[in-house]
Order: structure tokens, then C-alpha cells, then sequence
């Protein structure tokens, strides 16, 4: 088993791409929600790298509207895991095209690197199973490892390239731990949580260096097994936690695709059981119940 190529149930993958493509539906109308409003003010755009690379149109009215139509319909459908590979190889390119056009006014979110990576990873994976079978396939696939790994690599790089970030902004010292950016943060977004750690700067100081130093060690995470992977997992979960008390902001297309790092492929397999033995209870004769 390669470190790159781990063999991992064709299950997980089933269950990333519902809640992925579920998740993509909820972005675009949260949190990169511009694109149509691109379309009708086409001045506003300024296309971003990979836009001139490829020559993508400018957004319309029409493009922006059928974009949203069929990433609607593309996205329920593979959610379903009907038609997975199909529905994924319009979603991937038609969701960085979303992206590329929400994000054109010059403010990249990094918190979507591992969202877009997984869109574009997932209809690689040939599903076994279709429906709701999907959920349960516990066929081992090294094509699903690679596909999980990539989301995973991806995560863990969302964390520790902003931790190289960091360290540039401070012309390659170690200025931003020691600087007051979080209280800068904090009056600029000001929330009661946030409001109450101003009286107490020690505590921001802590905060920014627990984050720079986690951020550097993230890549520990991929070499993790078991327990101790879910550990880390639930540490950078506790750090958005905390990030959305005191700033709120929130991490959500990250922290979705750290679902990758979990056994998901174990949830149906568990609920049968689960099922299996509540049934010779409930199909009891009524007179062996009395008698118990």
C-alpha cells in the first residue's frame, strides 16, 4: 500500500460526494454568491490567472445563469450517486469557472484550494455500487486512496502554505506571531468573545503562535494513523471553533473536506448491525416478553 495510493472502500468516496456536492449548492448561495452579480454588472470583472490562461468568456446574464442551472442539476445528481462520473466531470470544471468568476474582484479565499481539488478528484473514482447501495460498498480501491489522499494533501496544504504566508508578510521572520494582528482582527470585526480577549493581549499572543506553530506542523497529520489522526483532525475543527467565536470567520469549505480524513465507509455497515439486533427484540413473541 503506497503512501499516496492507500487502498480505502469505494464507501467514504460515495459519502464525500453527497455532502461535497450537497455543499457546493450551499456555497454558491452563502459564500461565493457574486457570479450572477458579475454577470449583470460585467464591468465589475477583473479575471484572475487561471481565467487569461484558459480564455474564459466574460460573464453575461445567459453564461452566469445556465452556469448556475447546471451546476444545480449536476450537483443534485451526483449527490444521489446515480451517475457519479458524469455528474462530477461537470460540476469540477463548472464550479471553478463559479469560483473563478465570484473571486475576480481580487479577494482569492484559500479556504476553497481543497473544495475545488475535490470536485476535480472525485469522478476520477470508477463507484462500484450506484444509489443508496454506494454508501455500503466496502470494495477497496486504490483509485479511491488516490483520490482521498489528493483531498487530504490538499487540506493539510490550505494550512501550512498560510503558515509560509505569514512568515513572507513578515519579510521571513517571525514578525506575525509577535505582532497584533488578531487585535487589529478583532476591532476591525468586533464580537463579544473577541471584545473580551482585548483586555487580555497575552492571550491573543498565545493564540497566534498556537496557530503558526500548528499550521507548520499540519503536514504531521498525513503520517497519522487511526486515533491519533482524528486528534488532529478535531484540533484544526477546534481552531476554526474558535477562529468563528472570535472573528467570525469560518473555514466551512475547508472543513468540510476534512470529512476525508474520516472512515465514513463505516457508517452503513454500523447502522445495519445496529438494526440487526434491535430486530429479534421487536419480532419477540408477546408471551416471552411477559414472561421476561
Amino acid at each position: 500500500m503506497s503512501l499516496f495510493t492507500p487502498s480505502i472502500a469505494l464507501g467514504r468516496v460515495a459519502w464525500l460526494r453527497t455532502v461535497l456536492y450537497l455543499f457546493v449548492i450551499l456555497d454558491m448561495h452563502a459564500f461565493v454568491r457574486d457570479t450572477l452579480m458579475k454577470g449583470q454588472q460585467p464591468g465589475l470583472y477583473q479575471p484572475l490567472f487561471l481565467a487569461r490562461l484558459f480564455d474564459l468568456p466574460k460573464p453575461t446574464i445567459a453564461n452566469t445563469t445556465a452556469l448556475y442551472a447546471v451546476l444545480l442539476i449536476a450537483c443534485l445528481v451526483g449527490a444521489s450517486n446515480c451517475f457519479p462520473r458524469l455528474a462530477g466531470w461537470i460540476v469540477a470544471p463548472a464550479f471553478t469557472w463559479w469560483v473563478l468568476i465570484g473571486m475576480s474582484d481580487g479577494k482569492v479565499d484559500h479556504d476553497h484550494l481543497a473544495l475545488v481539488i475535490a470536485l476535480w478528484v472525485m469522478p476520477t473514482v470508477a463507484s462500484g455500487r450506484r444509489g443508496l447501495a454506494a454508501y455500503g460498498d466496502q470494495t477497496r480501491s486504490d483509485a479511491a486512496g488516490w483520490a482521498i489522499r489528493c483531498i487530504q494533501i490538499c487540506v493539510i496544504a490550505t494550512y501550512f502554505l498560510s503558515a509560509i504566508a505569514k512568515l513572507r508578510s513578515g519579510h521571513w521572520t517571525l514578525a506575525w506571531p509577535g505582532s497584533a494582528v488578531l487585535t487589529w482582527a478583532i476591532v476591525r470585526r468586533p464580537h463579544p468573545v473577541g471584545e473580551w480577549l482585548l483586555h487580555h493581549p497575552w492571550m491573543l499572543h498565545v493564540l497566534q503562535w498556537v496557530g503558526i506553530v500548528a499550521e507548520f506542523c499540519s503536514p504531521v497529520i498525513l503520517w497519522l494513523k487511526g486515533r491519533w489522526q482524528l486528534l488532529g483532525a478535531l484540533f484544526f475543527i477546534g481552531f476554526h471553533a474558535a477562529t468563528t467565536a472570535i472573528l467570525l470567520i469560518h473555514f466551512l469549505p475547508t472543513v468540510v473536506c476534512w470529512l476525508a480524513f474520516a472512515p465514513l465507509e463505516r457508517i452503513a455497515p454500523w447502522f445495519r448491525a445496529r438494526r440487526a439486533r434491535r430486530k429479534p427484540a421487536a419480532t419477540e413473541p408477546a408471551y416471552l416478553a411477559a414472561d421476561g
